[in-house]
């Protein structure tokens, strides 16, 4: 009896602590789903999902015309979602191996058997998130949607295609450091890239996406986007066209001379418009030059003979001199408090008149007019030059531009007794070529000087959203009548100076040659700066040119190094849209330039009524054409391209040829410069799509 007792005691025991047990879970389960409920599920959904941003796309930058200079493709990340339910073994092991072979063939980055031993390891794992290419482009995501298993779509066939964007210049390397890019080191975007960054940027929108196994995370559709809002378009004052001719010029001079670095800069002298900035510079490790460094705004130089127009103006502005005073240059030698300074040759008889002094670029000329009119009180030269904004940065958008050095009497640990001579010549003073540029751009503009202009619209969906207008820096650089003296020097430069070789019969130019010295660590080395800088036409300025180039080593005279650069530049416009303006001469018979090889049909339109050419022109839709001279006027011939059939791209633009090349599926390569010479596989053969062909330019 006492044995059932003790017992049933036992058993009630455990009964009661196991209803105490239970009683427990239940109040914490209670306790869980009334007090920590809320916060658990939060937790719980911030591990499962996450809210991520969408990137919007930045917007494009475009040339004057139009031109993509800069822009955003697509890209695509590409994944598997290889254990699927919806792929059943048996058909995943039939296909296989020509999804494989298909993958290996596309990407052309592993063999099929190593995507296959993948494709099957990721099966095995349950991986439903395999990455198989980071930077896949559109036309490869098109194919993937044909492969055995994918082109059953995401659901069924596992394809997963997350779409990001990268950064594209369709010009390639062409005005590169103007139009700028990303630095991704430092983070920051450089040339316009960087100076519009906010505008080019857009807003970014929302998108929440759920974790899956192996931590990857794919987007829930539930209506709950924020879609991004792209970024607007700026458009540009560049020309594409007057920028290939300026890059191929300067590319040209300085293989020829073996220099360092150079530049070429052209404006629009009424608006300041920037239609052209080449920036070139050797790297040696690639033996090549790039455009790696914006030279025109970012390098101060020493400017030489060039700075010896703001010389002149002061001393005429302050009725110094005339043009027609004298000046003793003896032997082209002079002393300055035991410091000599010399002629590069001998000019004249000895006794020359200001104006010959400028125009054959006389040191001692200049020097010693300078040198007689403010030694007495150099700040009041010094304060004329800061009068023409000499001393001030120009306020352009672009990172980089580098100040001015235009030092002062006042600052006594830098003057020196010999500073207002060597400084009339160009010495002891540091401006940026863009700097420099605008000065003589001034100048042609009968004093006005105009702020550099590198954008003239932005744009929403191709609704102008803003104007930037030109902007006036300083209305009267010097008096009108001082302007006109130095405008007749300038020209004088090139009629009877050290620019002779300017000289042509259809336009004239105004400018003025520059050979300086090299500083380097406070003592000059045996190494130059060659600079022309001027405008054209000089009876009608409407563009201004500077071309520095930095340590030529086979001749470093401005006029040798730099101004055929010019020239070419001239040449080109003057061929183009400049030849409408001059007079016409009537002794001279009128020549037809006729387009004896295919090109683009909208740029040979351009090209003949800037000409002001009778034409006959019955094209319409056409995309290729020739021209032929016939009587007096230009007629028009379609130049058709068979299909399937290789065309012959000789004597044709880079651009055109890669054009028309690449739109039949060829892969391009280009060597040199210029118009194409010859190509690597035979004009007339039929060819299959994705076929390599390389593309010999004229210009190595």
């Amino acid at each position: 009896m006492d044995n059932k007792k003790d017992i049933l005691w036992r058993v009630f025991l455990v009964y009661f602590g196991m209803l105490l047990f239970g009683l427990a879970i239940i109040a914490k389960l209670v306790f869980i789903q009334v007090k920590e409920g809320s916060q658990l599920m939060k937790l719980a959904k911030k591990q499962e999902i996450r809210i991520f941003n969408l990137k919007a796309d930045r917007g494009n930058i475009l040339s004057a015309h139009g031109d993509l200079l800069a822009t955003s493709v697509p890209v695509f990340e590409i994944r598997l979602d290889v254990a699927n339910d919806y792929i059943s073994n048996e058909f995943f092991n039939r296909k296989i191996d020509s999804l494989a072979l298909g993958l290996s063939r596309l990407f052309n980055d592993k063999s099929a058997n190593a995507y296959k031993r993948i494709l099957i390891k990721a099966r095995k794992t349950g991986n439903r998130y395999l990455l198989l290419h980071r930077k896949a482009s559109y036309d490869q995501l098109k194919a993937l949607r044909t492969f055995p298993i994918l082109r059953l779509g995401r659901n069924r066939g596992g394809l997963i295609a997350i779409q990001r964007t990268k950064r594209q210049r369709p010009f390639g390397l062409l005005a590169a450091r103007t139009i700028g890019y990303e630095n991704k080191k430092e983070n920051l975007f450089v040339g316009l890239e960087g100076a519009y960054a906010k505008v080019l940027s857009g807003t970014d929108g929302k998108q929440i996406k759920r974790r899956i196994n192996h931590g990857a995370w794919i987007p829930v559709h539930d209506g709950n986007e924020v879609e991004p809002h792209d970024g607007m378009d700026v458009v540009s004052t560049l020309d594409v066209n007057l920028q290939d001719v300026a890059e191929e010029a300067l590319m040209k001079q300085m293989e020829k001379h073996n220099a360092v670095m150079g530049c070429a800069v052209l404006m629009r002298v009424k608006t300041g418009d920037i239609k052209a900035m080449a920036n070139l510079r050797y790297d040696s490790k690639t033996s090549s030059y790039d455009e790696s460094y914006n030279m025109a705004i970012g390098e101060k130089i020493e400017p030489g003979s060039t700075f010896k127009l703001a010389s002149v103006i002061a001393a005429l502005d302050d009725h110094k001199v005339k043009l027609s005073d004298t000046l003793d240059i003896g032997k082209g030698y002079v002393v300055y408090y035991n410091r000599a300074l010399r002629d590069v040759h001998t000019i004249g008889n000895g006794i020359i008149t200001v104006r010959e002094a400028f125009e054959h670029s006389s040191n001692v000329g200049i020097s010693k007019m300078i040198f007689k009119s403010y030694k007495s009180n150099p700040n009041q030269f010094i304060q004329h030059l800061y009068a023409m904004g000499l001393n001030k940065r120009l306020g352009i958008e672009l990172a980089g531009a580098a100040r001015p050095y235009i030092k002062n009497p006042s600052d006594k640990k830098h003057w020196y007794l010999t500073s207002l001579p060597w400084m009339s010549i160009g010495y002891e003073l540091e401006v940026t070529p863009l700097q420099m540029l605008s000065f003589y751009n001034a100048v042609a503009n009968n004093g006005r000087k105009m702020k550099p202009r590198f954008v003239t619209e932005i744009t929403d969906g191709g609704q102008v959203v803003k104007k930037i207008e030109p902007q006036v820096l300083n209305r009267q650089i010097a008096p009108p009548g001082v302007i006109k003296k130095v405008q007749s020097l300038l020209r004088g430069v090139v009629l009877r100076g050290t620019a002779q070789n300017l000289k042509n019969d259809h336009f004239e130019i105004a400018g003025k040659t520059g050979t300086a010295k090299i500083s380097e660590n406070g003592r000059y080395i045996n190494a130059y700066n060659a600079t022309f800088v001027g405008y054209f036409p000089a009876d009608d300025p409407q563009y201004s040119c500077i071309v520095v180039i930095n340590k030529p080593k086979h001749g470093y005279y401005g006029s040798a190094v730099a101004a055929p650069v010019f020239k070419e530049i001239a040449d080109r416009i003057y061929s183009t849209s400049l030849a409408l303006k001059q007079k016409k001469d009537t002794s001279v018979a009128k020549t037809y330039p006729e387009a004896l090889h295919a090109t683009w049909y909208p740029d040979l339109k351009m090209i003949y009524r800037g000409l002001d050419l009778k034409q006959s022109d019955y094209l319409k839709s056409e995309q290729w054409a020739t021209t032929r001279e016939k009587g007096k006027q230009i007629v028009f011939n379609v130049r058709d391209f068979k299909s399937g059939v290789l065309p012959d791209v000789r004597g044709m633009r880079a651009k055109d040829a890669v054009y028309l090349l690449e739109s039949r599926g060829f892969q391009t390569e280009l060597k040199g410069r210029g118009f194409v010479r010859s190509q690597s596989l035979r004009p007339g053969i039929k060819y299959k799509k994705g076929k390599k062909i390389v593309i010999q330019l004229s210009i190595f």
